[in-house]
């Protein structure tokens, strides 16, 4: 492997800018304006015109969403743009009706954005302002158009419901349209959504456009108003089938708080509507609209047998309209029914056109090949049982703009074809009937296969060679890198208690990297910093750099926005600022992209990930890693896997068939790990088929591992449990995880004594060192092709954020509370300019696991941060430092975890 800094031309560590801000804001705008969706303009509302007079309703004209909530959404920004600024500083060819915002924002002063009460608790809409007939009347009277726009936000931890406010509309939003509707014309409505929600509405006031502007990042706002302004022209198509709630597949096995049974099998989203409910979808999968016209004209599809059947369409796309824009063309397959049932297209390749001028016409050749969309059969009715099949029969070939208008240009007779032998893996145990087409194609029901081999029997047959303790012989990482020593010499070297350390990755906020970020891994603690193991940096997430220091990054489009762009190389070039935006931060591995598929519109995570498709899901992850990989960092895709609801998703089974894993749940991470070089793969909370994901062999050893060939490193995420089939759950079961071969459990506290099971499993013989050695010698083959070891190389320091801080040889300086009550809030003299130490005492009512990030605030500059832990309400003690300005003035400790209570804080001074 090449050294990874060096891959991108004219980036080299040390020359690295400080973060491409004016590059990544950008190219973030182009990408929200590719990946928003028109679905509809009659009467060519849209664009709005030179000239023309616009009324703008709804408060998030000012108050836009830049995305979702959670881990996924918290990016410190130095601005959000909006879309009734954006007009009225970048389009003054278009008049605003200022009287209507004037009385907008008088009551927003009255009626401020709820934020709610925290963490899972913000509300998914905002109330909206009431309107008069006679204020939207004297509206019309001078205006030409109305734009109304809807926002909804979701996020981590909840999910969305079928209520108003959440897939609904409120009762004062369609107030609203009916209202609008009745005195204006013309009317645009704009959808700053996370995620789609109903659209019966539509048809039901009669709006002439539909604009689907999703949450656009900090420059969403300004990209809407290009879009509307016709300054672009839409090019997004959708990722997801519009239907009403109680017509999709899932609708009827989503949301338990204990096992959620997939009965739709393999007929997610469009699967299961071309195939058995055309009628009812609303917008179909794939589908948007544009301010020109095109035309497509299929030359030629062939098939070459030999090259696993690849095949090439060629396509010529004619801008036939009077606005330059971008096509987008979708190749789809249908196979043959065959003894296991097929759904009726299934999406296998797609491209872009570059911007066409009127008149311009652009030929392309698209290929695919047919044996990558082969089905499993997991019941053994073809004869070859675990493998990828091929039946014999016809195989259609569709092209089209979207899956409904697809036709089909080209017929091909295959005969049998066995493409790939697997394993028997991750295969259900819980006996359940799931969808599938009978003989006139009409929808019927089979029995699942449940397992038929002994999990714990295949663990044991397959435990890894154990290399015997040497003690330290000297060998550092470095020497493994540059070819000096074998990796399993160096491992050899790690004491049982090292071995466990490595598995265990420290966060949040942890001050050993860049303060505020998710946390770190590898060299945690002294013995493994002594053996030459670096401390990797890595944050959340999706759309932009979480850190809660207060650090500022840029916000990028939500996850399924980026997928309606339809647009690889966009994706990919993206990200490959996005990496260097990280290096700058000194960050080495991105929690994201989420790919996890849409299974249900309700799960309030949806709006990071990018479809109900597991091809478009997984190609669009692979261009995100290609563009991070380019710059020496890395993506982490997550969650794996079937992370398909919030609630209770720490406790949840996800039961499916094992073809339905392999065809839709795993198979975006597989196109992921084999088309581009991940490095990094974060588990899921859930269970999946009894066993939680964390401690999932079949899934982290069996096909991961051994079936895809992939060797970089697997993380929980943060405060995972792990259980063997039957057992308790627990985020103490170490053994369990370290066995399945997730290598490393997020998140602890490195420095203290860790209550797992680690130790105990291996004096005890169910954990062997082979086994750590295993997830150790995973991690380590990441670390030493990452910009933390060239850091920890150039700086030989221990930590590169944090030095020791030894008050015994410094000034103590009288600190006064201003509210003992709180005891947040401090008055101290400072004598210089300089470096001071704080020393907080406190406890928290969180269990010891929970990870509290606390900010040290001088007047309106933060000075220091630090990670607290929960306590259990015992008393505890913080030491960290920060740089004070000289002379008097407040101290404050900011923490929003209401548990945590500082009892008290000294200061001392250098």
């Amino acid at each position: 492997m090449k050294y990874l800094h060096n891959r991108i031309k004219g980036y080299t560590l040390g020359s690295l800018p400080e973060a491409p801000v004016a590059e990544l804001e950008t190219l973030s705008r182009r990408t929200a304006e590719e990946g928003m969706v028109l679905l509809k303009n009659e009467h060519n509302v849209l664009p709005l015109l030179a000239g023309e007079r616009v009324s703008l309703f709804g408060r998030a004209q000012v108050e836009y969403y830049k995305s979702g909530t959670g881990s996924g959404g918290k990016v410190n920004v130095t601005h959000v743009t909006n879309i009734l600024d954006s007009l009225r500083g970048e389009h003054p060819e278009i008049s605003v009706n200022e009287d209507l915002a004037k009385v907008y924002a008088d009551w927003l002063l009255e009626h401020p954005f709820d934020r709610g009460d925290g963490w899972a608790k913000e509300p998914w809409c905002q109330i909206e302002m009431p309107l008069t007939d006679d204020l939207v009347a004297a509206a019309a009277n001078v205006s030409d158009k109305a734009v109304v726009i809807i926002g909804r936000t979701a996020g981590e931890d909840k999910d969305n419901s079928a209520t108003r406010g959440s897939w609904y509309l409120t009762e004062e939003e369609e107030t609203m349209l009916r209202l609008v509707t009745k005195y204006f014309d013309r009317v645009a409505v704009v959808l700053n959504v996370g995620n789609i929600i109903d659209s019966e509405w539509i048809e039901a006031f009669g709006v002439d456009s539909v604009l689907i502007g999703w949450q656009g990042g900090m420059c969403g706002g300004a990209a809407t108003a290009d879009i509307l302004c016709g300054t672009v022209n839409p090019s997004g198509k959708l990722s997801d089938t519009l239907a009403r709630i109680e017509d999709y597949p899932a609708n009827g096995y989503f949301g338990d708080a204990v096992r959620n049974v997939y009965a739709e099998d393999i007929y997610v989203g469009y699967r299961y509507f071309e195939t058995f409910a055309p009628e009812k979808v609303l917008y179909p999968f794939g589908f948007g609209l544009s301010y020109t016209t095109f035309e497509t004209k299929v030359k030629r599809v062939s098939m070459n047998v030999e090259n696993d059947h690849a095949v090439t369409a060629t396509v010529q796309v004619t801008n036939v309209g009077d606005r330059a824009g971008k096509e987008i063309v979708q190749i789809y397959l249908g196979a043959p029914q065959g003894k296991l049932g097929k759904p009726e297209k299934v999406l296998t390749a797609f491209a872009k056109t570059p911007l066409l001028a009127p008149g311009e016409s652009e030929t392309m050749r698209i290929t695919f090949r047919v044996e990558e969309f082969a089905s499993y059969d997991d019941s053994g009715v073809t004869g070859h049982k675990s493998c990828y099949v091929l039946e014999a029969g016809q195989y259609l070939i569709y092209v089209g703009t979207d899956v409904r208008s697809a036709e089909a240009y080209a017929a091909f007779s295959l005969e049998e074809k066995v493409v790939e032998v697997c394993h028997e893996a991750l295969s259900p145990v819980h006996p359940f009937k799931r969808m599938r087409p009978d003989a006139d194609g009409n929808l019927t029901y089979e029995d699942v296969p449940t397992r038929t081999y002994d999990l714990a029997q295949r663990m044991i047959d397959n435990r890894p060679v154990e290399y015997p303790f040497t003690g330290d012989k000297g060998i550092k990482l470095v020497d493994v890198r540059d070819g000096k020593a074998t990796m399993e010499d160096f491992i050899a070297q790690f004491t049982d208690s090292e071995l466990l350390e490595i598995c265990r990755g420290e966060g949040m906020s942890s001050p050993k990297v860049t303060p505020g970020t998710g946390g770190c891994l590898g060299g945690v603690t002294d013995g493994l910093i002594a053996h030459g193991v670096p401390i990797a940096c890595v944050t959340d997430g999706p759309s932009g750099l979480r850190m809660e220091s207060g650090l500022k990054a840029t916000s990028m489009p939500n996850g399924t926005l980026m997928a309606c762009t339809w647009n690889l190389p966009l994706i990919e070039e993206l990200f490959v600022l996005e990496g260097v935006e990280m290096t700058a931060y000194k960050i080495d591995a991105l929690l994201g992209p989420g790919i996890n598929i849409h299974r249900h519109p309700l799960n309030g995570r949806n709006f990071e990930y990018f479809s109900e498709d597991p091809y478009l899901t997984g190609t669009m992850a692979a261009a995100q890693c290609r563009g991070t990989d380019r710059v020496g960092v890395t993506c982490t895709i997550k969650h794996f896997c079937a992370n398909s609801q919030e609630w209770h998703r720490g406790d949840s089974d996800s039961v499916f068939s094992e073809r339905a894993a392999r065809e839709i749940y795993l198979k975006p991470f597989e196109i992921a790990v084999k088309c581009s070089d991940v490095r990094s793969i974060m588990t899921s909370y859930n269970l999946v088929n009894a066993i939680h994901a964390a401690s999932n062999y079949d899934l982290n050893t069996t096909i991961l591992r051994n079936e895809w060939g992939y060797d970089g490193f697997v993380m929980t995420d943060w405060w995972a449990q792990m259980n063997e089939e039957g057992g308790k759950s627990s985020p103490y079961n170490l053994s369990l995880m370290i066995r399945a071969q997730n290598d490393v459990f997020m998140v602890d506290n490195c420095s203290a004594n860790r209550a797992d099971d680690g130790q105990k499993a291996l004096d005890e013989g169910r954990l062997t060192r082979g086994e750590a050695q295993r997830c150790a010698m995973n991690l380590c083959r990441y670390l030493m092709h990452t910009h933390a070891m060239e850091r920890f190389l150039a700086n030989g320091s221990r930590y590169e954020n944090q030095e020791p801080v030894d008050v015994s040889k410094m000034k103590r300086l009288t600190v006064e509370p201003i509210d003992p009550k709180h005891n947040k809030k401090f008055v101290i003299t400072a004598p210089k300019n300089g470096r001071y130490a704080f020393v907080i005492d406190y406890h928290a009512n969180a269990s010891v696991l929970a990870q509290i990030p606390i900010a040290i605030q001088q007047g309106p500059h933060r000075v220091g941060f630090v990670t607290a832990t929960g306590t259990d309400n015992a008393p505890a003690q913080l030491v960290t430092a920060g740089a004070l300005t000289k002379g008097e003035g407040e101290i404050r400790i900011i923490c929003n975890h209401s548990s945590l209570i500082v009892d008290s804080l000294t200061v001392y001074s250098e």
